[in-house]
């Protein structure tokens, strides 16, 4: 059955979606079967995609299988190139892409652009790093033999990618594996296929030999997930999401003792000592907490603030809170989108009412926007308690509990006391306490007197259930290679 062509309405893209329909990248569906994709700030359709299952699923890992000794065998220098050619069509499509991404994902046109190019910097860095794979030679114990370690790619790779960065969490996930020499099956997140499929058209223009990267589109993960984790011929799996699915996902692939990479939930501690910069660290605040609607990951969920500038760092905060303007991601002026769907304006009033039950005060924002649409105020929330919700799971959108502290000891253990270790923050002038304080945190990443530090050239990831494995960097490379140790004797 002929694949149906998305059905775009009101954006034009030709150059990116005109032949999607035949794109050896994009599985071929079995039945009719299909989705809808809608904006987020207007409900507007967008389009209509093949809502693929397992069949497709696994007709694209036999497609990977098949093409992966031949991309194997490519040298570093070809695959090099062909991420150098998907990396230059991105950054000619820069302006297109941004915008499929703030049509379906809702954040501001702004934030989409530096999405965009941060994608294009992931490619252009494991371009780099495709001719950087290097062995070891051992020194033996006898003369008569030679010891040395060689790496070599894993093999298929399975990916699943999130909605809230669903174009640099694509780059950031496959380009390492292509520079490394796997090939790929994606699955994007149901509510931000589009762009995903765009960044695979214009791979498909690249020149990647069929079967290299594989796109499977589908309303549903569960099947999808299974199958990638069943299935033999898929030697590692890639995860971005929640703490509960990576859970999942790990106990489905320990039959076959799979790897696994998963980038988690987290629950980042902000943390404001007395001798911060305090206007410094209300710019790192409103950075890390409001950045795509505070729908990130590493979005600053525990705001604690040291007693001696609290009212100080609370007031600067508010007003900056204040002057934040919510609005279509299209509209030049706003600095927030929608939130993704009803389900996170829920999850948000639920905790803001818990807070609120409990003694918590709302020193602006806390309610939604309008009737239709899924529109949040910024909120800030004080006289915050360990015994709210909001102080122990993570919201996922515009709302900054602030946490009154006295004892610098104490609050890094608070910050600690979580199931979560992803991202941390602190701000400091002191260099004793920027060392230690920066040393005692059991995260992965901790950013000191910055509100936002995610770079290709940095190792992404979390400790505790926040994760395994690391992307970005060169570390991120390793995660696809297989290390082969050789011995020679007789020589």
């Amino acid at each position: 059955m002929p694949l149906r062509p998305p059905l775009i309405r009101h954006l034009k893209f030709p150059d990116l979606f005109g032949a999607i329909d035949c794109l050896p990248c994009l599985g071929t569906p079995v039945n009719d079967r299909t989705f809808e994709v809608f904006n987020p700030s207007t409900g507007e359709l967008l389009a209509e995609l093949p809502d693929m299952g397992v069949t497709e699923t696994r007709a694209a890992i036999d497609k990977a299988f098949a093409a992966q000794a031949g991309w194997a065998a490519l040298t570093a220098r070809e695959r090099s190139d062909m991420l150098w050619r998907w990396h230059q069509l991105i950054v000619d499509h820069a302006d297109d892409l941004a915008a499929i991404l703030t049509a379906e994902m809702g954040k501001p046109l702004a934030e989409a652009k530096s999405e965009v190019s941060h994608a294009a910097a992931y490619l252009q860095w494991y371009a780099e790093e495709a001719n950087r794979i290097y062995g070891e030679t051992i020194s033996p114990p006898s003369t008569d033999r030679r010891m040395l370690v060689i790496k070599q790619p894993i093999g298929v790779v399975g990916t699943i990618t999130p909605w809230n960065f669903p174009a640099s969490m694509v780059a950031r996930k496959i380009s390492p594996a292509l520079a490394a020499g796997c090939t790929i099956v994606l699955k994007p997140a149901e509510q931000t296929p589009l762009v995903a499929g765009a960044m695979f058209a214009l791979a498909h223009k690249a020149g990647f030999p069929e079967g290299v990267v594989n796109l499977i589109y589908a309303s549903e993960g569960d099947a999808v997930g299974r199958e990638l984790c069943s299935n033999p011929k898929v030697r590692k799996i890639s995860f971005t999401g929640s703490t509960e699915v990576g859970r999942l996902l790990m106990r489905q692939c320990s039959d076959q003792v799979k790897k696994v990479s998963l980038e988690l939930g987290g629950n980042a501690p902000f943390i404001v000592f007395d001798d911060a910069d305090i206007g410094a660290a209300v710019d790192g605040a409103i950075q890390a907490k409001f950045r795509n609607a505070g729908q990130t990951c590493v979005s600053a969920n525990r705001l604690y603030v040291q007693s001696g500038v609290h009212d100080e760092f609370v007031d600067k905060f508010v007003e900056r809170v204040r002057q934040l303007h919510v609005g279509d991601g299209f509209d030049p002026g706003a600095a927030i989108g929608p939130l993704i769907d009803r389900r996170a304006l829920t999850k948000i009033e639920s905790h803001i009412a818990d807070a609120v039950a409990k003694g918590g005060i709302v020193r602006c924002g806390g309610d939604r926007i309008g009737k239709e649409g899924t529109f949040f105020q910024p909120t800030v929330l004080t006289d915050i308690s360990r015994d709210m919700t909001v102080a122990q799971e993570e919201t996922f959108g515009p709302l900054a509990p602030v946490i009154r502290f006295d004892d610098a000891d104490q609050v890094v253990h608070e910050a600690n006391d979580t199931i979560y270790g992803l991202a941390a923050y602190f701000y400091a002038s002191n260099l004793k306490r920027v060392w230690r304080v920066a040393e005692t945190l059991e995260y992965g990443m901790v950013g000191i007197n910055t509100g936002r530090m995610s770079s290709e050239a940095a190792p992404f990831g979390g400790m505790k259930q926040s994760g395994i494995g690391r992307e970005g960097s060169r570390h991120g490379l390793e995660d696809y290679l297989e290390m082969k140790y050789l011995c020679m004797g007789g020589i």
